[in-house]
């Protein structure tokens, strides 16, 4: 007889099948699992330095770039609304193709809007600024802009 045989004690070889197949969604789970830990350890290492492209790739697929789009959306509608309503109308103007329509999209603003707008692109522009000249032109145009 063979040493695996179930009457000399050893494992019978289909219940070690089916118990491998009980554990897939373990394994699953365990897998998921990972991918999050790694995700939340890059975004922990240098302010998400190395988060930033795999984020960048995973927008240009079709399902996860439209979830991750209206996720954002509804976090920036939770935080400002203004802002999101004013984003909804830019983007319906096409202002990322054409700074004419850009300049018309944002005359059609409401005021509040208008502000929550020129606010949010003003702290984009203040990312941008990479040298003290730069930073310098920016807080005296911020200065002139309160006045």
């Amino acid at each position: 007889m063979l040493p695996t045989d179930p009457a000399l004690g050893g494992y019978d070889p289909l219940v070690t099948g089916s118990i491998w197949l009980y554990l897939v969604p373990l394994y699953i789970l365990g897998a998921m699992l990972l991918v999050l830990g790694t995700f939340a350890l890059l975004g922990r290492i240098q302010g998400g330095r190395y988060l930033k492209p795999i984020v960048a790739t995973l927008i240009k697929l079709p399902l996860i770039g439209r979830l991750m789009k209206k996720a954002s959306q509804a976090a920036l509608e939770r935080q400002n609304p203004e802002l999101a309503s004013a984003v909804k109308k830019m983007e319906r103007a096409g202002v990322a193709r054409d700074p004419q329509r850009a300049a018309q999209a944002l005359s059609r603003l409401n005021a509040k809007e208008r502000a929550a707008y020129l606010d949010a692109t003003a702290d984009q522009s203040d990312a941008i600024a990479q040298n003290r000249q730069m930073r310098r032109q920016l807080e005296r145009a911020k200065k002139g802009r309160r006045r």
